[in-house]
């Protein structure tokens, strides 16, 4: 099934593509990884198609991910994440290395925050107590996509959002520099503030200048 679900997706890829498109979509994510060059629509129709490759069991599905996910094109990377995303009974505490190694590897925005939101972000929903202890150690994980992860997991989650590791990861890095992080601190806050918008000015208002201004901007986007 592996090795079919592979030709498939390359042959449907290679028909689809468009070389011209290719160094454009490269050059905007500042990335050496080659593409295809398919646009989005086009890719949905290769994601969508790929998922009637259906796994047997949980390893099987695993098998599948890494190997779209070893591919050498970032269309392959990104039809292997909504693979994943599809058969959602092995969205599990199992698959969570899984998911890991993706945020590692992956080590960019486009990639890494569709796993945090909806891979990550589902196990941490199901599994709240042991991902929550687990997310402990990730933000304070050398690797800055981990920390990522750690702060935009509970993207989803609403008024089941862990508030208090939420407010306590964002106070730890407050202090980092890196971009990605500062701007993942204040997205965050914003999408919990759609559930609770005091907690989020409060928060902020006591960090003051702790906080980052691109943090507090994107915390605050739609609460003044």
């Amino acid at each position: 099934m592996i090795d079919d679900l592979i030709a498939w997706v390359r042959a449907e890829l290679t028909a689809r593509a468009d070389p011209e498109a290719a160094p454009a979509m490269a050059a905007y994510l500042k990335t050496d990884m080659p593409f295809y060059g398919v646009k989005r629509p086009a890719l949905k129709a290769v994601t969508r198609g790929a998922k009637a490759f259906k796994p047997s069991s949980r390893e099987v599905y695993e098998q599948a991910v890494r190997a779209l996910w070893a591919q050498p094109h970032r269309e392959e990377k990104y039809i292997a994440i909504q693979y994943a995303r599809a058969f959602r009974r092995y969205v599990t505490i199992d698959s969570l290395p899984l998911y890991l190694f993706m945020v590692r590897d992956g080590a960019w925005w486009d990639l890494v925050d569709e796993i945090a939101s909806h891979l990550v972000g589902k196990v941490w929903m199901d599994e709240r107590d042991v991902v929550g202890t687990l997310a402990d150690q990730w933000v304070l994980d050398e690797s800055l996509w981990i920390r990522r992860t750690a702060l935009i997991g509970q993207l989803r989650h609403k008024a089941d959002t862990d508030s208090a590791r939420l407010f306590r990861y964002s106070a730890d890095l407050a202090h980092e520099r890196e971009f990605f992080i500062r701007k993942a601190i204040g997205w965050s806050l914003r999408q919990y503030g759609r559930t609770d918008p005091d907690a989020v000015r409060d928060f902020v208002e006591a960090q003051g200048d702790r906080l980052s201004g691109l943090s507090r901007r994107e915390a605050l986007k739609h609460l003044s």
